[in-house]
């Protein structure tokens, strides 16, 4: 295990970046109006400014704001071959229909390595988990002559994210971070009542994640945690994270990436039955509306978690990134000005707790 920072309150990002109508229409298959090499020169280009964006902003972990990528979940298929990939409601989506066949390893650490030639600060990268990807990807149609079963499905992706990760550390990430918004779905009633055996989908999911974590030193290894992120429209999921504390404390992670700014989020005081040695990715800072928190209000945010959490455990981010999907349409200035209040909560901070 490492820390993801060895000064107090880091100010970091969840991981994906607004896209400017330029960049989406880089990841569109069907916008042809550059050849591949030229738009993998476009796609440089836009990384290198979101980069730059973010080391103005003063954070202290950053990422390539997901450009590379069609959609969050999408990089799997870009890894392996087996999907197919289809436009619907205006969004990008796979669905897996063969066997996968691994035929572009390490993507994830391309994506470090390209950040790494191009910064000094700390570098997270993030990838969806085994259970994410299930839900997304497999159609119970479609999807069973390559995989009978969810489960299958999902127990195939775990050996090729756990190669993702050691590759990603070895690229120099600092913390590479998967993202499971179905798991925190089930801190809602309403989600519990849809599955016959709620509690055997959570152990599903936590144990495919510990496959693909357990053993993994050198880099801190994070889970992110959301109610769903739909940008203006909000969220699906509502409630504390009472119900799957047994879940987190089970996992064989260093952070947890948590939101706590939504006031669906429940109580700060969930924080004290978390791992004492583990790190929290305190959600304090707005990503869904337009509202842009002050840099008083973060600090606010934050020392009510430090009521049950010591200085040193806390990083600072937003609720969750601010591009849930390829459609998405949060203003690149308005995400600027959030995360400049962010680090300049975080210096308020190390200022007060030195």
């Amino acid at each position: 295990m490492t820390k993801a920072d060895a000064k107090l309150f880091p100010a970091a990002v969840v991981g994906s970046m607004p896209r400017s109508q330029f960049v989406r229409d880089l990841l569109d298959p069907n916008v042809v109006e550059v050849d591949d090499a030229e738009r993998a020169k476009q796609i440089d280009a836009a990384i290198d400014y979101i980069v730059a964006l973010q080391e103005r902003a003063g954070l202290d972990i950053i990422t390539d704001g997901e450009y590379r990528r069609r959609s969050y979940i999408g990089i799997v298929a870009d890894i392996a071959d087996g999907f197919a990939l289809e436009r619907q409601d205006g969004k990008w989506w796979h669905t897996v229909i063969e066997p996968l066949v691994v035929a572009r390893p390490g993507l994830a650490a391309n994506e470090v390595g390209y950040v790494k030639a191009r910064t000094s600060r700390q570098i997270k990268v993030a990838l969806p988990s085994p259970y994410l990807l299930g839900t997304r990807m497999w159609d119970a149609k479609r999807s069973s002559a390559a995989y009978p079963t969810r489960k299958a499905f999902m127990e195939a992706l775990a050996p090729l994210l756990r190669q993702e990760l050691c590759m990603a550390r070895d690229a120099g990430a600092t913390i590479v971070q998967f993202d499971d918004p179905h798991l925190c779905l089930f801190v809602d009633p309403k989600v519990r009542s849809q599955f016959d055996d709620p509690q055997a989908e959570i152990d599903l999911c936590v144990g495919l994640l510990n496959d693909i974590l357990r053993g993994v030193d050198g880099v801190t290894r994070a889970l992110h945690l959301c109610r769903r992120n739909k940008g203006r429209d909000g969220w699906i999921g509502a409630g504390g994270y009472e119900p799957i504390l047994p879940a987190l404390q089970a996992l064989e992670v260093d952070q947890y990436v948590l939101e706590f700014t939504i006031p669906v989020a429940g109580e700060l005081s969930v924080l004290k039955q978390l791992p004492e040695e583990r790190q929290i990715g305190l959600g304090c800072v707005d990503c869904r509306n337009a509202v842009i928190d002050d840099a008083a209000t973060i600090v606010g945010r934050v020392e009510k978690a430090l009521e049950y959490l010591r200085p040193e455990q806390l990083v600072l981010n937003p609720d969750c990134g601010f591009a849930p999907g390829n459609a998405a349409e949060i203003p690149i200035d308005e995400a600027y000005a959030k995360l400049c209040n962010e680090a300049q909560a975080a210096e308020m901070l190390r200022q007060r707790f030195a």
